[in-house]
């Protein structure tokens, strides 16, 4: 990694054309981030409004977790032998398939839990082959050198369509119909499978399969180089810390807000916003930070800097220096997920990278709920604060663990 973090001093100069095969790609994945908001927002109110049992409304949150702990692997492995363009404008055009039928089936009164439970399992499941085909693919739209800045274009607009756009388009539309939402969601999903369709940019070579070779075989391939090679079983590991750090700040931050700074819902909009335009910004200044620090170390730069920012979310009793601290949180965040991926991206072999990028989702998906069970019971323990000083811990360990890797 320390090879890399030399290359990156002309990134500042190096940015991706927005027209042709990156733009449509950044179409796509905008659009379907402002679908998924909309879905994710409408699916635990419309459960809401169909049962007042409170598991079996957590159950169909669950459920979208769920596939990338089972598949998660599986749908990497599938992504390095498939064309990846083709699989992405295929899952895309099943799932609008999906949420259209269930758009209908809501608009006709025939929508129940086991309906959406079956729906947010059936597009997670999806879902984990259209991302790791979609982290496989960047890299042969882009020349190298514009790679981290492809990367920040696309969490950006990620996050400004899911964090800005989608949560408060969710109200008009359901004043609209309770089906509205979801109909929604199926055009995202049918324009960016058309985008993904249209894209002409062949797919990175990769060599011929061995004779004989089977799924699971190229799974225990992927996972044993990411256990020979050093940098790249660093970047793991602290993906996985950090989610579980993450996983028990963001479980907790309601009642570390509303309880321990006895701010109410408005000082928890607050935070939660501050955070969003942190992050926005974050992937604004990404291109300055790495042309002036290198890659590797605006990652470590980021992950000490969150560091401190979690210290002072657990002991300053201050909404104001809540909010400041969870915008410098955001900022460093952006920075961190950019150049963690880009480095996944650089650093793995040519045709595994649909399963390595498997491996760092997978660890993050399981890291999260794994962090918000540990910062409900510390939180019971020891106090409402104690949730971001556990994180803070976590994130040191992450920060460890890339130091580990760095010397590669």
């Amino acid at each position: 990694m320390a090879t890399v973090d030399a290359a990156q001093a002309a990134e500042s100069g190096a940015r991706p054309a927005w027209g042709g095969a990156f733009g449509r790609l950044w179409g796509a994945a905008v659009l379907s981030s402002f679908g998924d908001a909309l879905r994710t927002a409408a699916l635990p109110l419309l459960a809401a409004s169909l049962t007042d049992e409170p598991l079996l409304i957590v159950s169909v949150t669950a459920c979208g977790y769920l596939p990338w702990l089972l598949f998660g692997l599986l749908g990497g492995a599938v992504a390095d032998r498939v064309d990846q363009r083709r699989a992405m404008w295929t899952v895309d055009a099943v799932r609008a398939v999906l949420v259209g039928g269930f758009a209908l089936a809501v608009a006709l009164g025939h929508a129940s839990i086991a309906l959406l439970i079956c729906l947010a399992f059936a597009l997670t499941t999806l879902q984990t082959l259209f991302d790791n085909a979609a982290t496989a693919l960047l890299p042969a739209l882009v020349d190298r050198a514009a790679l981290g800045g492809a990367n920040a274009r696309l969490m950006t607009g990620q996050r400004i369509a899911g964090g800005l756009l989608g949560g408060p388009a969710v109200p008009l539309l359901l004043a609209v119909g309770v089906a509205a939402p979801f109909a929604a969601d199926a055009v995202t999903f049918l324009v960016a499978a058309a985008l993904v369709a249209s894209l002409r940019t062949a797919g990175p070579e990769r060599a011929p399969r061995p004779s004989g070779s089977t799924l699971r075989g190229e799974i225990g391939e992927g996972l044993r180089v990411l256990g020979r090679d050093r940098a790249l079983r660093a970047l793991c590991a602290a993906t996985a810390l950090c989610n579980v750090g993450m996983g028990a700040h963001i479980a907790a931050l309601v009642v570390l807000v509303t309880g321990w700074l006895g701010a109410g819902p408005g000082g928890y909009a607050a935070a939660m916003a501050a955070y969003t335009v942190g992050s926005l910004a974050g992937g604004a200044v990404n291109g300055w930070v790495v042309a002036r620090l290198g890659r590797v170390r605006a990652v470590l730069v980021a992950g000490v800097v969150q560091v401190g920012a979690l210290v002072v979310m657990g002991s300053v009793r201050e909404l104001g220096a809540l909010v400041g601290a969870m915008a410098v949180f955001g900022v460093m965040g952006m920075v961190w997920n950019v150049n963690t991926t880009t480095l996944m991206q650089e650093r793995s072999p040519e045709g595994m990278l649909g399963r390595v990028s498997a491996a760092f989702r997978t660890l993050a998906v399981a890291g999260a709920p794994v962090g918000a069970v540990l910062g409900g019971v510390v939180a019971g323990a020891w106090g409402l604060n104690t949730p971001a000083l556990l994180a803070a811990g976590f994130f040191v360990l992450s920060v460890a663990a890339l130091g580990f890797g760095r010397g590669r």
